[in-house]
């Protein structure tokens, strides 16, 4: 039976224990045993990472990388002259504070309660620009509006202008 679990179990991996056991025609139990005991598998989650780089895509990271590397070891400021930025999706709350929350009360009456806070269904993108000194400039993306090149080009003509405001030295 180990080496019939064995078989299925390679042939494709994300088979659940109970299907392992169906297609044996054991028990769940039994299945599990035999992944853990006898194979010594254990279940484990994909870990997520945000991009699946190529070997290209990982060597032109690494190469730039090392690039601003060597001109932060030349010029002491080349690392407070740089604006980056990214977008991310922001979502309304209406926090209400403990405090805000507390009510007085009898001693016999119960204790007021309070459901943990959730996501809203008002969701935006935020797209936030920062250097050494901190945000340069920050805007939320019309509602509905796609990321896209356009969009990023107008961008970025508001960013040359908040840095030239907040910056000025720059």
């Amino acid at each position: 039976m180990i080496a019939k679990v064995r078989i299925i179990f390679r042939s494709y991996r994300r088979l659940t224990v109970r299907e392992i056991a169906v297609d044996c025609g054991i028990s769940v139990g039994s299945c599990d045993v035999i992944l853990t005991d006898d194979l010594h598998m254990k279940l484990v989650r994909a870990k997520f990472v945000p991009h699946l780089l190529t070997d290209d895509q990982r060597e032109q990271r690494q190469t730039i990388a090392r690039d601003l590397f060597e001109r932060s070891c030349e010029d002491v400021h080349f690392l407070k002259n740089i604006v980056t930025g990214d977008e991310s999706w922001v979502y309304g709350y209406d926090p209400e504070t403990k405090q805000q929350s507390s009510q007085w009360k009898g001693p016999t009456s119960p204790r007021p309660k309070k459901g943990r806070q959730v996501q809203s269904k008002t969701t935006a993108i935020l797209l936030a620009f920062f250097d050494f000194e901190g945000i340069v400039h920050y805007e939320y993306a019309p509602d509905g509006q796609t990321i896209n090149k356009e969009l990023y080009v107008e961008v970025l003509r508001r960013l040359c202008e908040s840095v030239r405001r907040k910056r000025p030295e720059k």
